[in-house]
C-alpha cells in the first residue's frame, strides 16, 4: 500500500510539507504507522505541483530510488514553492514493475491522480475487462502496467464523455461511477465464491484549483485517509495525507466518501454512492 499526500493552499516551499512534519511522506516511506498491506515503500516516489502564478500544466517529478535515498530531492524542495501539491510513496504491488512508467503522479492534461490500493491478482483478473472498456485515446495513452493507471485512464473517459454532454460535470462524479463500476467487475468476478476480489481505490486528484480525495475499499479494512483545514502548521491550506503528518487538527475521512476542496478552501464531504448520481450538485 502507498503513502499519499496532498495539499491545497497558500503558496510554501515543498520542503515544509515533505521534510518538516514529525510524521512527513518521508518518514512513511521507511515507518508508516497504518499501513493495511506491506511494510515499507520503497518502490519509488512522485511528486505533483502546480506553479503558484502561471496556468502551466503541471510539473512532476519521479524517482524509481526510494524518497529517503535521493540526493537531489532536498535542495528541488527548498526551491519548488507550489499552492497545490499532490505526491506518493509507492509499495508496489507483486508483479507490478518498479519503473518510471509505473510511478504515480499519473498525468492528463492539468489533471494529476495518485493511488493507495490495488485491483486484486490484477493482470489476472480485472485488466482486460478495463482495457476493454477504453476508446482508442485512452487506451493508447497508458504508458504503464499499473491497476492505478488504467484507473485514472478509465475516469478520464468517463469524465470526458460525461463533459461532452455537460461541460460542468465535475471530474469526481467520474470518479465515484468508475469506482462503482469496479466494484461491482470485483462482485462478478468469482460468481461461484462468496469473496469478491479485493479492490482498493484510495485516491487524490487535482487540476491545479481544487483538491478531490476519495477513500474506497469494497473490503475491510478500508485504509486510512485523514484531512486537516487551517492547522497551526499550515494555517491557510487543507492537507490529505494517508496518515497525520504531525500532530494537529486532522479528521478521518468517512469510508466510502469523497471530499472535495475548493479554490476557496470550503470541503465538501459526500458518500461515493451520492456523488455517483450526481446528487451532491443537484440543487
Amino acid at each position: 500500500m502507498c503513502r499519499l499526500l496532498g495539499y491545497l493552499g497558500q503558496s510554501i516551499v515543498l520542503d515544509r510539507l515533505l521534510f518538516k512534519p514529525d510524521h512527513s511522506l518521508i518518514v512513511q516511506s521507511y515507518a508508516p504507522k497504518e499501513m493495511t498491506a506491506g511494510l515499507m515503500n520503497a518502490d519509488g516516489f512522485g511528486l505533483g505541483w502546480y506553479h503558484p502564478t502561471r496556468r502551466d500544466l503541471p510539473y512532476t517529478y519521479r524517482n524509481i530510488l526510494p524518497i529517503w535515498n535521493d540526493a537531489n530531492l532536498p535542495s528541488l524542495s527548498r526551491y519548488i514553492e507550489s499552492g497545490c501539491v499532490v505526491a506518493s510513496v509507492r509499495s508496489a504491488t507483486p508483479g507490478l514493475a518498479v519503473n518510471l512508467s509505473n510511478c504515480p503522479p499519473f498525468q492528463s492534461d492539468r489533471l494529476l491522480i495518485v493511488h493507495n490500493g490495488f485491483i486484486e491478482n490484477f493482470h489476472q483478473t480485472l485488466y482486460r475487462s478495463l482495457r476493454a472498456r477504453l476508446a482508442d485515446a485512452e487506451y493508447q495513452a497508458i504508458q504503464g502496467s499499473t491497476d492505478s493507471e488504467h484507473l485514472f485512464a478509465l475516469i478520464l473517459q468517463t469524465w470526458r464523455q460525461q463533459c461532452s454532454a455537460d461541460a460542468d460535470t465535475p471530474v469526481e462524479v467520474a470518479i465515484a461511477q468508475v469506482i462503482q463500476q469496479v466494484f461491482d467487475l470485483a462482485e462478478q468476478f468469482n460468481p461461484n465464491t462468496d469473496e469478491a476480489l479485493t479492490v482498493g481505490a484510495n485516491m487524490i486528484v487535482s487540476d491545479g484549483d481544487r483538491l478531490i480525495a476519495c477513500r474506497a475499499s469494497n473490503r475491510d479494512p478500508v485504509p486510512t485517509l485523514y484531512w486537516s483545514k487551517e492547522d497551526e502548521l499550515f494555517p491557510e491550506a487543507v492537507v490529505v495525507a494517508s496518515e497525520p503528518l504531525f500532530d494537529g487538527k486532522w479528521q478521518s475521512l468517512p469510508e466510502q466518501s469523497i471530499l472535495t476542496v475548493e479554490s476557496n478552501l470550503n470541503v465538501n464531504i459526500q458518500s461515493i454512492s451520492d456523488v455517483a448520481t450526481h446528487q451532491a450538485w443537484v440543487a
